[in-house]
């Protein structure tokens, strides 16, 4: 099926805010096996409306609407599809009921705007608004699938996943739906694991295998077609199989999380905790880590140890391994160790990690950017140190550094 989004807001044409209801729409369409063709802007003008719907409905077999479903009279989304299909607009009782059950609970008058909220179309399939008031629309007028969901995106999110998602499914009788497995992948690069895999990519038949970078890690989307989700896994099985097989020590996830999530879970799971001394990520790696909710059972604490007093002031590091004539520098082997070390004993963690290198844009100590050593201490008393070279800009380098970090701390506590 053939899908068109209008996101519907002269605020949108005003470049006064961004666009992310059509990116999630698009991605969460894909998924389910509707093609996305157009998106379309508009802003708030019934005349406009109309005629974005007449376009749509000469190129597309599903029309998407976002915005526009407000208490104000520049809310005409609802008008604009009741205006082209021909059909009244209708007040939706149990909407209206917890609308005004909202205002009454908290003393507030209730607008007779409000009621604008609560409309439907004549012969529409409501979809409920469990994050806000605007009820949702859903529609089949002349062959065409029509679907009203809200502007501010959490509603939006809310909405088409818990019913939009099951509607659409419903009205797709055409072919079976998409089914889509993500793999999270860390340690590796987009054209190394694509070469690892590039025989199953080049046969892929009823499974399609779809590689693509985020941000510092590589991610894979099985895909195929099937009748219910357990047909799917298991038509999909065969390929994760052969995929894991090949590049198992790099995938930390069968769902699109975040590698820290997985580290601080992983770390729970065994009930260790975790400390970092962080010099050319200022932090980045305990922002990461703290970012995750439950991290504080885990998560010791840090030390930004940007400068050479503080390496050894702090964390003990000698001078005469960061300075001098013949010295291995601050960006070194043994200075990632020797941090490792020192952070570990001195927050009482059972793991200690370090990261030390030039982020740049200048080389530091005669070493080029994108060096970055990673020092991981463990209650085995073992310490590991962790070369790599990173190219890009500062932030990336950067950020590269503590998905290492991290990749590294995974790897050393993961179950077999």
């Amino acid at each position: 099926m053939k899908a068109e989004i209008i996101a519907v807001g002269t605020e949108l044409l005003l470049g006064q805010i961004v666009n992310t209801n059509a990116q999630y729409l698009a991605e969460q369409c894909a998924l389910i096996g509707v093609d996305v063709y157009f998106q379309t802007v508009v802003g708030d003008n019934e005349g406009r409306l109309v005629q974005a719907f007449d376009i749509a409905k000469g190129r597309a077999d599903v029309v998407i609407c976002t915005g526009g479903l407000g208490p104000t009279q520049d809310d005409l989304t609802k008008d604009a599809l009741a205006a082209y299909t021909r059909r009244k607009l209708d007040l939706h009782e149990p909407s209206m009921a917890y609308i005004a059950d909202f205002f009454a609970k908290r003393g507030i008058v209730m607008a007779d705007s409000n009621a604008r909220q609560a409309l439907t179309l004549e012969g529409a399939d409501p979809l409920t608004n469990d994050a806000g008031m605007a009820v949702g629309v859903a529609l089949t007028h002349e062959g065409t699938h029509y679907m009203l969901l809200p502007g501010p995106p959490r509603e939006m999110k809310t909405m088409f996943d818990r019913y939009g998602k099951a509607w659409l499914r419903g009205v797709m009788t055409d072919e079976l739906p998409l089914y889509s497995k993500m793999l999270k992948f860390a340690g590796i690069g987009e054209s190394a694991l694509e070469h690892a895999l590039i025989d199953l990519i080049e046969a892929q038949t009823h499974t399609s295998i779809a590689p693509y970078a985020k941000e510092a890690e590589v991610a894979i989307r099985l895909t195929t077609r099937a009748t219910d989700a357990a047909q799917a896994e298991a038509r999909m099985a065969a390929t994760y199989e052969a995929i894991r097989e090949r590049v198992g020590d790099h995938l930390y996830a069968t769902e699109d999380v975040g590698l820290e999530h997985v580290v601080v879970g992983k770390l729970a799971e065994a009930g260790l905790t975790l400390a970092v001394a962080e010099s050319c990520t200022g932090g980045l790696l305990g922002d990461m880590l703290t970012s995750v909710a439950g991290s504080s059972s885990v998560f010791r604490g840090g030390v930004i140890c940007y400068t050479n007093a503080v390496k050894h002031g702090l964390l003990g590091v000698p001078m005469d391994v960061l300075e001098g004539e013949g010295a291995p520098g601050a960006v070194s082997r043994e200075t990632a160790a020797l941090l490792a070390e020192a952070v570990r004993e001195r927050t009482g963690a059972d793991i200690g990690v370090a990261i030390t290198g030039v982020a740049g844009p200048d080389p530091s100590e005669g070493k080029p950017v994108g060096l970055v050593f990673v020092g991981i201490a463990g209650p085995d008393g073992a310490t590991a140190v962790h070369e790599a070279n990173y190219a890009g800009g500062r932030e990336q380098i950067k950020r590269r550094a503590a998905k290492m970090a991290m990749y590294r701390v995974w790897l050393r506590i993961r179950q077999p």
